[in-house]
């Protein structure tokens, strides 16, 4: 099969899965495909080119889901709703790439454009809402990280301690609020109620 960037892409986001963002290299990516480690710069640069191509593709799609979330809501939507359908779009498509948020998280380093399209797409519809230049840039930059913050601990290797039921019941009377309250809800309540405190906040101020 012919050596094409996109299938560059695929080997190589299967080995970020395996190695993690510091363990990828080119030699891996090229072993994966089966060939020469240097037949990979005819399509790709270095490094940081491939982690930037592997940046946009997640965030293209994350874009383009985003895009179809936005047309399906109302032409009166209220601007948090629009917040709320970029920010499910981008986890969903940030899940379903194991090790998705890590390049989300940093590709403002590689410049990658589909990620700064979704920050332009954000801070549009929070200046369409009024709020102000500066706070504008913190808020979208907060629901980012809150996506990607929230993504790494759904795909984060679940442990197996074993804990007593003793020591949970003994738990629970000293901190009753914790375990009464931070698990009432379902991780997407608490993923679009975060985003939608967020948005509150900014409304009160703006």
């Amino acid at each position: 099969m012919k050596l094409t960037a996109a299938r560059i892409v695929e080997a190589s986001m299967a080995v970020f899965h395996e190695v993690g963002y510091a363990g990828l290299s080119m030699r891996q990516v090229a072993d994966r495909l089966g060939v020469h480690a240097g037949s990979l710069y005819y399509h790709v640069r270095d490094k940081n080119a491939l982690l930037c191509l592997m940046a946009d593709r997640v965030a293209q799609q994350a874009s383009d889901e985003g895009a179809t979330a936005l047309a399906a809501l109302p032409p009166d939507a209220p601007w948090p709703d629009r917040i709320v359908a970029q920010a499910g779009a981008l986890r969903q498509a940030l899940l379903r790439h194991p090790g998705g948020a890590v390049l989300l998280a940093g590709s403002p380093r590689t410049l990658s454009p589909a990620a700064l399209g979704l920050m332009e797409r954000l801070l549009r519809t929070l200046a369409e809402a009024g709020v102000p230049a500066g706070p504008r840039a913190i808020a979208a930059d907060a629901i980012l990280s809150h996506v990607t913050g929230f993504v790494l601990q759904e795909q984060a290797e679940p442990g197996t301690p074993e804990v007593r039921e003793a020591d949970i019941a003994a738990l629970a009377e000293r901190f009753p609020l914790t375990f009464t309250e931070a698990g009432a809800a379902t991780p997407e309540e608490k993923f679009a109620g975060a985003v939608r405190l967020l948005c509150r906040a900014l409304g009160d101020g703006a």
